[in-house]
């Protein structure tokens, strides 16, 4: 069958995707890019926040018209929508076929080819690990490593757990295996992720071992450069931040999502923090890399959050001077803890203070980046505007699809995955701009 694959939401979904692709692949189904051809069509789906879930319906209802008007024969829905919502979609959906549940999307073959249920859901303690190559979707120089399913924090406005189960590592040596394979693909950039890759062994080897999984990828011939996301600050130690610091391939980056600064909002967020240990925690990571980029998201708008709480976010955010910084307005999410709260805080404030975090945040990035401008960055390439002659590309600082972007003219294309030294000459809010340095 000819397959049409969205996959919506984060990177974490769409490694997911991409071994439900190898699936389809493996058992003779083509795949295309064209709706209008496909006899059949998958979405893996996001329900993390309100925009992230009408998005995943919107292009349900927009394919399932497909199935009246072209070849669409067969839709099938997986991810965390799926999982939250399964009964719901298999009862009022009439233009969906089945229904796959998070710890089910191995099992796409069986959906495609005509399962029996409406709805495949596994207990969400399986850990999926399908024998399969997957199909990357990423270009082939840049591709995600999920090195975990699951969180066990419960954050009391977060879904995640109830969608994606407890914390489960994925075996060590399955990950090498895939790497290895990534690599023979061509992939330069490696991005580790996870709902928490700090926690990562503690469950299946009794300690934390992401920085021996580190040590081995690192000896990965191929890669060149290995990205840390999602670390919760609480969970690192001294022996993970002595490999970042030791071994060249890894980014001298670390993404925290710490959400908030408030000791009292940390806590009624569930988090297990205070502003006082985060500070604590940034100053050893900056102490073992100096020139680290820090990147974190934050929370306007939790429920009960004070002007009170919110200037101390500020202070907090203009004293820490993060590199990078992301803000969503709190998303009252049905089945959590904080949705249940009565002190909830009006959207027109909530955006309010969203844009106030992230003027803010314009002014410390821009000054970070005009103190780049003169140094001789390495960047990887990941295209070039032709029409322009202006190449794009990455430095260690900037996350693919997450951070900003290094635009420099070049009378010829580079090839993507490529790093080349660049001049930084000027700096935007979140841009560089350079020439590259001939040798």
């Amino acid at each position: 069958m000819k397959v049409y694959f969205v996959s919506l939401g984060c990177d974490k979904n769409l490694v997911d995707s991409e071994v439900m692709l190898g699936l389809l692949r493996d058992a003779g189904h083509e795949i295309t890019d064209d709706e209008t051809e496909a006899e059949a069509a998958v979405i893996n789906t996001c329900c993390f926040i309100h925009d992230a879930k009408e998005e995943s319906i919107n292009t349900i209802i927009e394919l399932g018209e497909l199935k009246n008007s072209a070849k669409l024969k067969r839709l099938v829905i997986t991810g965390c929508l799926a999982e939250r919502y399964a009964s719901e979609m298999a009862t009022e959906m009439p233009e969906v076929d089945v229904v796959l549940g998070t710890a089910s999307y191995d099992r796409i073959v069986e959906a495609i080819e005509g399962a029996s249920e409406a709805v495949v859901k596994d207990d969400l303690e399986r850990l999926p690990l399908p024998e399969t190559k997957r199909m990357l979707s990423t270009g082939t120089y840049v591709s995600y490593l999920k090195i975990a399913e699951g969180c066990d924090k419960h954050c009391t406005y977060c879904i995640i757990p109830k969608v994606r189960g407890n914390f489960r590592s994925v075996p060590m040596e399955y990950l090498l295996a895939d790497c290895e394979h990534l690599a023979e693909q061509g992939v330069k950039e490696l991005v580790i992720v996870a709902q928490e890759t700090t926690l990562y062994g503690v469950d299946l080897y009794g300690k934390k071992m992401l920085p021996e999984l580190l040590t081995k990828l690192c000896a990965i011939e191929g890669f060149t450069r290995i990205r840390l996301m999602y670390c919760y600050p609480e969970e690192i130690t001294e022996e993970l931040l002595q490999v970042m610091a030791k071994e060249p391939k890894i980014c001298h980056y670390l993404d925290l999502p710490i959400q908030h600064a408030s000791t009292k909002v940390l806590k009624e967020m569930g988090r297990r923090t205070s502003k006082e240990e985060l500070l604590s925690i940034i100053a050893k990571i900056r102490e073992y890399m100096p020139d680290v980029a820090l990147r974190t998201s934050l929370i306007t708008g939790f429920p009960g959050e004070t002007e009170e709480d919110f200037e101390e976010l500020k202070e907090f955010v203009e004293q820490v001077g993060f590199e990078r910084l992301g803000v969503f307005a709190y998303s009252k999410e049905d089945g959590t803890p904080a949705a249940k709260r009565k002190d909830q805080i009006p959207k027109r404030i909530k955006e309010k203070r969203r844009k106030e975090i992230m003027l803010l945040q314009q002014k410390i990035s821009k000054a970070h980046g005009e103190s780049l401008v003169g140094q001789v960055l390495n960047v990887l390439v990941d295209g070039r505007i032709p029409e322009e002659g202006i190449t794009v590309g990455r430095t260690y600082m900037d996350a693919p699809n997450v951070d900003g972007n290094v635009y420099f003219p070049t009378e010829y294309e580079i090839m993507s995955g490529e790093i080349v030294p660049v001049v930084i000459t000027e700096a935007s809010e979140y841009d560089l701009i350079g020439e590259v340095v001939e040798e």
